[in-house]
């Protein structure tokens, strides 16, 4: 008989390295918005364009072309949120999610005003990746004149089929009307946005995919590089983390300068003052205006100073998780479990999470393998319950029956670096053990 052992769902991959740096960004006396955020910006940008962690962006004076490609901020949700006010979306707007996924991706658009249109995924998820992804057909069907975006979600890290959508706004063109200036510094720039965009914007909520890629038009492309938008988490239970935090990108737009988007998200961070505590340090830099009643999300110094000494680490930290992917994937196969594909000919994933479906389980009989896991030391959860199901949403998801069926038998097993081989090879007995004895397999 095996010795029980404690494995935990998810836990954040911290080491010395890391401490290191936030001793040296508090000794600094820089811990707010500074210096080491601005770098984490350049580091990042260099990362969703060429998949390298190395690239050296510290010795450049803000003007590279990696300078305001990326915003940081203090949460992936704020990021979505300012993604979408940059965008101007407002009430009257109607944003297309799906029905399958965290309660950030909606209320993000319902922060701004707009009203949020569920869209049900393809049964059983994706044919190739099993992720749950948006039926696009229905999707398509929902656009209307109102339709001002799409938030694309990239669950688990594997990336959505972003051409197929683009596919799909672009047929739509011909509905969408851009917005008119109501004569604001935002208001002008998110009118020029959306009529250089031309169509309903791709936004993508990307929070499990850093680092993820898929072709895109014959070329393999980085989340963060595909939608016209996009959103990253950097919280605690992330691949990358910086404890709490976030970051926002875009496309170039053309006529519209990033550096000009990169100030309004500065603007919109920071109260609407047009000068960071950094900027006004400068010798006779003081003087600032506030444009606009705004908010407040900016990233510290302090998260930043995790963030780089993670992104040092993050090749290394993917290729540990899909050394215990290939473990999981073989289990499952033996099983005969469904699971979510991370890797393809066409798309590799972050592989954040590892999403199996019990076959003939149904919601009580899936709890009951939750319950008998955790007797054994592992700790699972399900991502996600269907918003509709939500009291927030309605407690109804009748009309997304898609989404329910993928759900009422999905078990998230753990998945994070710091467990060990033995850690996995024990996540796998117990679950051919917990599933022999519920008489599912």
């Amino acid at each position: 008989m095996r010795e029980k052992r404690t494995v935990k769902f998810g836990s954040p991959d911290i080491t010395e390295l890391e401490i290191e740096e936030v001793v040296a960004a508090l000794r600094s006396g820089w811990i707010t918005t500074g210096p080491r955020t601005k770098l984490l910006e350049r580091r990042l940008a260099a990362y969703i364009e060429t998949g390298r962690t190395d690239i050296d962006c510290a010795s450049d004076d803000g003007k590279s072309q990696y300078a305001n490609r990326v915003v940081c901020l203090n949460s992936a949700t704020a990021a979505e949120e300012l993604n979408l006010r940059i965008l101007g979306i407002a009430p009257g707007d109607e944003v297309i999610i799906p029905a399958y996924t965290y309660t950030a991706t909606a209320s993000a658009a319902i922060h701004c005003g707009a009203t949020v249109k569920f869209v049900d995924i393809q049964k059983d998820g994706d044919p190739v990746t099993h992720m749950p992804e948006m039926d696009y057909e229905a999707m398509a069907e929902a656009i209307t004149p109102k339709t001002k975006a799409i938030v694309t979600v990239d669950l688990g890290g594997i990336v959505c089929d972003y051409e197929r959508v683009f596919r799909i706004v672009e047929a739509k063109k011909a509905m969408f009307t851009p917005v008119t200036s109501d004569g604001t510094l935002l208001g002008d720039l998110s009118a020029r946005i959306q009529s250089a965009i031309g169509r309903v914007a791709v936004v993508a909520d990307s929070a499990h995919s850093l680092g993820a890629s898929r072709d895109f038009h014959g070329k393999r492309m980085f989340c963060g590089a595909i939608a016209d938008f996009t959103s990253f988490s950097f919280h605690a239970v992330k691949n990358f983390t910086t404890a709490e935090g976030g970051a926002a990108t875009w496309r170039p737009l053309p006529g519209i300068s990033s550096a000009e988007i990169y100030q309004m998200y500065q603007l919109l961070s920071l109260h609407g003052q047009n000068k960071d505590a950094f900027a006004k340090t400068r010798s006779g830099a003081w003087e600032y205006d506030i444009i606009g009643p705004c908010y407040k999300c900016n990233m510290t110094d302090i998260a930043a100073a995790i963030g780089l000494r993670q992104l040092d680490r993050y090749l290394g930290l993917q290729a540990r998780r899909i050394e215990m992917i290939r473990k999981y994937n073989a289990t499952c196969d033996a099983l005969g479990i469904s699971y979510m594909i991370h890797h393809t000919d066409f798309m590799d994933s972050s592989n954040h999470l590892y999403l199996i479906r019990i076959p003939g389980a149904d919601e009580k009989k899936r709890n009951e393998i939750i319950t008998k896991m955790a007797e054994e030391g592992v700790s699972t959860n399900v991502h996600y319950k269907p918003l509709p199901m939500m009291s927030a949403y309605g407690k109804d998801c009748s009309g997304y029956p898609n989404s329910y069926d993928y759900y009422h038998n999905l078990i998230t097993l753990p998945l994070h670096t710091l467990m060990t081989d033995e850690d996995v090879d024990y996540v796998c007995e117990t679950l051919k053990d917990v599933l022999k004895a519920t008489g599912v397999c």
